[in-house]
């Protein structure tokens, strides 16, 4: 009887003995596995915070897979790096870009007013080229000492290498050009492409397209004066009632073009930033001519004229900068070479009787290029270039003055300075 009474009080104790052993082990199940939660919860924060570091830290840093399962970072080289000085000044006209895609980027117009930089405004010389640039001597001879103040685009045929020396103003500025055929639409494509190009630096102000037989019969700073002073264009824009006007005319162009509209005028133009920008965006009216006006329609005699009388006239003085003789008659100028060259010629190019409209004042300085030129020509040209008479400045009116949204009193003495 004794035996199981003490049986009976060894119960309770060995019971609550396993409940206090049950519950140690549940206290440290828990606390190793908050351990175990709290490493791993240390391990995505410190991940975390290290993404998020390496984010913030890696601005202007381009990444380089070196294999499959391997990837570095480093900073880019400078020469890789958009800045505001390549985004507006593009050092380098070879692009990858199709035409499509230039024109686009060319069209773009900056709404907020001003510039965040120190804009001098520059005269783009474009020329439209068949290959070699005979006259080549007689322009760097023209341009030497302005390198602030005028930009160049050569355009020749696709293939063509245009191989200039390393020191010239044209090294370097042959734009991706396609080839061009004569009285086509192709030639428009030509200027349209280099107006495009040239509109990408955006202190391009004028834009004045050139042949490699046209010629300066000013120097440097009195053609840029007289341009960067225009408050209007020059593009010859009239209405030639006769079949090589109004006859080269196509009535499928109607509605949008109606006779009393089509205008012709010279190919050599000369034009102002936002007329360039007008031009390479328009696809309707281009669309147009490169669907009629063809053939022996001559679109750049007709294109530029007509888009600019509808749409833009009152900013055009409707006539042309480049001086050519047409006595001779026929389809092409007439062509002068090294015996018609002296000083005498080039006074009647300049002083020919012509009376001009500029900025609404009348004016006997009319013409700054001419042309048709042979190779030929270069050497009595070259002469003549370190005459006296050749390096006078021309006489330019008070009335032709700098209009003010154009340049600011800081960019105006800089532009004394040259103009001299």
């Amino acid at each position: 009887m004794a035996r199981n009474r003490g049986d009976k009080e060894e119960g309770p104790e060995k019971l609550m003995g396993l409940l206090k052993l049950v519950q140690i082990l549940s206290l440290l199940v828990i606390f190793v596995a908050g351990v175990i939660l709290g490493l791993a919860s240390s391990s995505h924060i410190n991940q975390y915070f290290t993404s998020q570091a390496q984010l913030f830290l890696t601005n202007n840093i381009a990444s380089t897979k070196l294999s499959d399962n391997c990837t570095v970072v480093k900073p880019c080289e400078k020469v890789d790096c958009l800045n505001m000085e390549r985004f507006v000044h593009p050092d380098n006209v070879i692009h990858s870009m199709t035409d499509d895609q230039v024109f686009w980027r060319a069209s773009l117009l900056p709404q907020k007013k001003g510039y965040p930089f120190d804009r001098v405004p520059k005269v783009a010389f474009m020329f439209l080229t068949r290959g070699p640039l005979p006259l080549l001597p007689l322009w760097e001879r023209f341009f030497r000492g302005h390198d602030q103040y005028f930009s160049i685009y050569v355009h020749t045929p696709q293939d063509y290498l245009l191989n200039v020396s390393i020191d010239s103003p044209f090294h370097g500025r042959k734009i991706p050009s396609k080839d061009v055929e004569w009285g086509s639409v192709s030639l428009v494509d030509a200027e349209r492409r280099l107006l495009a190009n040239a509109l990408l630096d955006f202190s391009n102000e004028r834009f004045v397209l050139l042949s490699e037989s046209c010629i300066p019969i000013y120097n440097f700073p009195t053609v840029y004066k007289y341009l960067i002073r225009s408050e209007y264009s020059f593009v010859e824009s009239y209405d030639e009632p006769t079949r090589y006007g109004r006859g080269r005319y196509n009535r499928k162009m109607l509605p949008e073009i109606h006779l009393y509209q089509w205008r012709k005028g010279s190919q050599w133009f000369e034009i102002q930033r936002d007329l360039a920008v007008y031009v390479v965006s328009d696809t309707k009216y281009y669309t147009i001519f490169k669907k009629y006006c063809r053939p022996a329609c001559y679109p750049d005699e007709h294109y530029i004229p007509t888009y600019l009388n509808m749409f833009h006239g009152s900013l055009n003085s409707n006539r042309s900068v480049t001086w050519v003789d047409w006595s001779a008659g026929g389809p092409h100028p007439a062509t002068y070479s090294g015996v018609n060259i002296t000083e005498d010629f080039i006074q009647s190019i300049r002083n020919n009787g012509t009376q001009c409209s500029y900025n609404s004042e009348m004016t006997s300085l009319c013409y700054l290029f001419a042309r048709k030129f042979a190779p030929s020509a270069l050497v009595p040209l070259l002469s003549l270039t370190s005459t006296a008479a050749f390096r006078r400045k021309a006489t330019i009116q008070k009335g032709m003055f700098f209009p003010a949204f154009i340049l600011t009193m800081k960019r105006k003495a800089r532009l004394n300075r040259v103009l001299r």
